[in-house]
């Protein structure tokens, strides 16, 4: 199963960006998004940007899991 996580992209270089969530930063290719640009959030998979994701639902998402992840951990 894949958990896909909206990230930002913070820096383009040719077909290939930086892309960062909570501090993590990776490289993705975004050779399958015909816009991408510095700001967007799109989510990864594989290593490849496959969609951009509006910022509102990204951010809702991440505060989302970020809730679901604290709520775990207190059961532990």
């Amino acid at each position: 199963m894949c958990l896909a996580v909206p990230s930002k992209i913070i820096e383009i270089n040719d077909s290939v960006a930086k892309v960062e969530v909570d501090g993590v930063v990776r490289d993705a290719s975004i050779m399958l998004l015909e816009d991408a640009k510095l700001g967007d959030y799109v989510i990864v998979h594989a290593g490849f940007a496959i969609s951009k994701v509006d910022e509102a639902a990204a951010l809702q998402t991440i505060e989302d899991m970020r809730t679901i992840l604290e709520l775990g951990a207190e059961k532990f």
